[in-house]
């Protein structure tokens, strides 16, 4: 993971220098930071359980201007992205209580189409992320009887029974001022499962994917 993190800082190093020269070839840089509000979408058993959760992503991008007006332009990112859920619910009257979160914690790489009407953009495109992390801080506990105890840990979630390739899709809008300052909102989606396979997590997670709404800032170098 820290070879992953420093790859990136290289890279983006790299870009920064070279930003003043590639931007008269089309091609422009910048960073980005914003928070992450995510879920879990699929058919879910028991959905009630789950509540969205915040999180937050970061990266760097490159943008490769396709028409001189820059009007049409690919733009593919390398961002880290913290996913998951966190649980507030009840089964069995009570007896069953679920609290606590769930963290994902991905390498994205989307690949997006951008279209710029003025100082407007719109976006979308392919999605590939790469889980590096599970962070479990969730409990279930039992009550039977006025007494609560702290249940098996019976979900197992891990990065053992978890598909760590991800494919999916992004779409999104946003504001860039002329100077490069830009404000976005994007919503994240996945095609493929969380879970290996049915029997994940007692089957509590079947057919359950990624759901993850974005709002970040940005600065592009080169200006508009």
């Amino acid at each position: 993971m820290k070879q992953t993190f420093l790859t990136a800082a290289l890279l983006t190093g790299l870009a920064l220098t070279t930003a003043p020269s590639a931007h008269a070839q089309g091609i422009r840089f910048g960073l980005k930071a914003g928070a992450n509000y995510s879920n879990l979408a699929g058919d879910l058993a028991d959905e009630d359980l789950y509540d969205s959760k915040f999180g937050v992503h970061g990266g760097f991008m490159v943008n490769l201007a396709l028409t001189d007006d820059g009007f049409l332009s690919v733009q593919p990112e390398l961002l880290y992205s913290q996913k998951g859920y966190q649980y507030n619910g009840s089964q069995l009257f009570g007896t069953y209580k679920y609290s606590g979160k769930v963290r994902y914690d991905y390498l994205d790489v989307p690949v997006l189409l951008r279209i710029k009407a003025d100082n407007l953009f719109f976006e979308a495109g392919p999605q590939y992320s790469y889980l590096i992390n599970v962070n479990n801080s969730s409990q279930r506990t039992i009550t039977v009887g006025g007494l609560t105890v702290e249940a098996p840990d019976n979900y197992n979630q891990d990065l053992s029974n978890t598909n760590r390739n991800e494919f999916g899709y992004v779409a999104g809008l946003g504001y860039q001022s002329d100077a490069g300052a830009l404000l976005g909102l994007r919503y994240n989606g996945a095609f493929g499962d969380i879970a290996k396979n049915d029997t994940y997590w007692n089957g509590e997670l079947r057919n359950a994917r990624n759901s993850v709404f974005q709002l970040y800032l940005g600065y592009m170098f080169g200006g508009k």
